[in-house]
């Protein structure tokens, strides 16, 4: 969800049990949001300067012990509020799914005519309107190394160390969550602090959960932290291709596939897991569990129907489904401002496109008409490409600079556009190089544009989005009844019928980006390992035959529909061009 776009959404929607991801990339934008909410509370606030000792971190513990503080009020608001129509504990209970024990215990409360008994009911049920939590999330690749006065800081000082400080030295009891692969020495510093491991009776105060797109890379993460003592509370498994922000191809490997060996394995891989992991904490002195603890497995990633939901909760059997695009039209639950909402419910899937914006060299969803975009193709028409780089959270390039840079800076871009010219390429590979070069965008700094344009923070912000393509099929603002509603398959927010199966849709986003590669290597600005596509489309295959062979298990009474778009998308695959690439 970017940066700001949930920034502060446990303020929105935590009283309600509803848990979300905050965003430690920057630290900017933190500040400014605390100072925000203190003035919005009445709380007093003392501003954490940039140049300040440790100011990253002490921004992001002073910002998240401020969300801990505000919730706990609301809570306590929600818990005494009376059971009237437009109560919030009366929303709390009627948001629930019809599965949740509790809402039995609700429904029952509404239904007996026993004074006595509704009362005590009611007791029960306030003791159980408990908030979501405050969970954080650290993108592992943006650890840039920081400078003071020209003099690189020290390894601790690091975006991602830091980060992981802030959150670590906070009041919140949560979950850290780790994206974009291991960062070892990020990995370690966990061991520093208490909170990620069981205190003296069991409970661990701050989890850790890693994002990962197979089972392998949750093994080897996994056995890592476990090494250091550390125990993964949660394997969140993300589809490659059909997300929001960042993507990861992953060479084919398709999202049910994966789930089935998660299914297959799962207590191979706890057993596993508590192994290292309970020697290495009892070599530590720590206190360790008499068997594995609780290890979940949840999903993410194109989800859009309460089927699809159901799909991966019951045959799949993960812990947990996580529903991100579809949120950027719940204006209760996330920022967005108006002019970026109504682009959103006119969007075409023209519009929404897998790029090469992101600084990082990796795939970015983003949508064309954003006024970041919009503001980094005036920059080019007026000759002077590249942005300013206000916080170069992303700067990691030293070609040009002993201190590391932004390849979306203008000074990069500056240099690079006139080396191109200085090495003499033919005029159309020369253009295809100048478009990859430009095409970088200040996504670290425009991703907050979101908020800071509608608090008015920053009145001429050029805010980025980062929609997953999920969001076309969506074409109204929902509020978070209607949302949670679509979720549990008590409504639907489609906005219209057809929409292709989520698995579908995720083989057809890997045909356009084979596509996409094949177009690189033919102008010769890009090249792959030879094989590269051939095993990628091997692997979409192999995924293919196995959807097949349970269409009646995924796709219930759309099983024909469902068998016929994987043999066009099967028809697809054979039909590319790959060669010897």
């Amino acid at each position: 969800m970017g940066t700001g776009f949930t920034i502060d959404t446990p303020l929105r929607v935590a009283k309600y049990g509803i848990s979300s991801v905050v965003s430690l990339v920057d630290d900017t934008l933190i500040e400014q949001m605390r100072q925000y909410h203190c003035e919005q509370a009445g709380e007093p606030y003392t501003a954490i300067a940039r140049q300040d000792e440790d100011a990253r971190a002490r921004r992001i513990t002073g910002y998240l012990d401020l969300l801990d503080r505000l919730i706990a009020r609301q809570v306590d608001e929600l818990q005494t509020s009376p059971f009237a129509p437009d109560s919030d504990i009366t929303r709390y209970y009627e948001m629930l799914p019809d599965r949740a024990p509790i809402k039995q215990v609700y429904l029952d409360m509404l239904q007996t005519d026993d004074p006595v008994r509704r009362a005590a009911l009611q007791q029960t049920l306030r003791t159980h309107a408990v908030p979501g939590t405050i969970d954080v999330n650290i993108m592992t690749k943006l650890d840039r190394v920081n400078y003071r006065h020209g003099e690189e800081l020290g390894p601790e000082y690091t975006d991602a160390l830091a980060a992981l400080r802030g959150y670590a030295l906070s009041t919140v009891s949560s979950s850290i969550i780790f994206s974009a692969g291991i960062n070892k020495r990020l990995y370690s510093y966990l061991a520093r602090f208490d909170d990620f491991f069981p205190d003296s009776n069991g409970i661990t105060k701050k989890k850790i959960v890693l994002k990962v797109s197979d089972y392998r890379s949750a093994e080897i993460q996994g056995k890592f932290l476990a090494k250091h003592g550390l125990w993964v509370a949660e394997f969140r498994v993300e589809s490659g291709l059909n997300c929001g922000g960042h993507a990861f191809a992953s060479k084919g490997f398709l999202l049910g596939p994966i789930l089935e060996e998660f299914k297959r394995k799962k207590g191979e891989l706890t057993d596993k897991l508590h192994a290292v992991y309970a020697k290495a904490a009892a070599g530590l002195g720590r206190f360790v569990h008499d068997g594995p603890q609780d290890m979940r497995i949840t999903v993410q990633g194109g989800i859009g129907t309460a089927a699809e939901d159901r799909l991966m909760l019951q045959h799949y059997d993960v812990d947990g489904t996580g529903w991100g695009t579809p949120f950027l039209l719940v204006p209760e639950a996330i920022n967005i401002d108006e002019a970026h909402l109504r682009k959103l419910l006119n969007v075409t899937s023209e519009d929404v496109y897998l790029s090469d914006s992101s600084p990082l060299g990796v795939p970015f969803w983003n949508l064309r008409t954003s006024a970041s975009e919009e503001a980094r193709r005036r920059r080019i028409r007026e000759g002077k490409p590249g942005s300013s780089c206000p916080k170069g959270h992303i700067s990691n390039n030293t070609e040009f600079t002993r201190i590391p840079i932004c390849l979306a800076s203008r000074t990069y871009q500056k240099k690079r556009l006139a080396q191109l010219q200085e090495e003499g390429h033919p005029p159309a590979l020369l253009e295809k190089m100048q478009e990859g070069i430009v095409v970088k965008s200040c996504i670290c700094h425009d991703l907050a544009g979101c908020v800071t344009l509608k608090a008015g923070i920053d009145t001429h912000a050029t805010p980025a989005v980062c929609c997953g393509p999920n969001i076309v099929n969506f074409r109204r603002v929902a509020t978070l009844e209607e949302m949670v509603g679509h979720i549990y398959g008590r409504i639907s927010l489609l906005a219209k019928a057809g929409r292709p199966h989520m698995f579908v849709r995720e083989i057809g986003l890997f045909i356009d980006y084979l596509r996409s590669e094949l177009e690189k290597i033919s102008a010769g600005v890009l090249s792959r390992a030879p094989g590269y596509l051939q095993e990628t489309r091997e692997n979409l295959i192999q995924g293919i035959e196995y959807y097949q062979q349970h269409s009646r298990q995924l796709a219930e009474e759309q099983a024909e529909q469902f068998f016929q778009e994987l043999k066009n998308m099967h028809e697809k695959l054979a039909a590319l061009p790959l060669g010897e690439t």
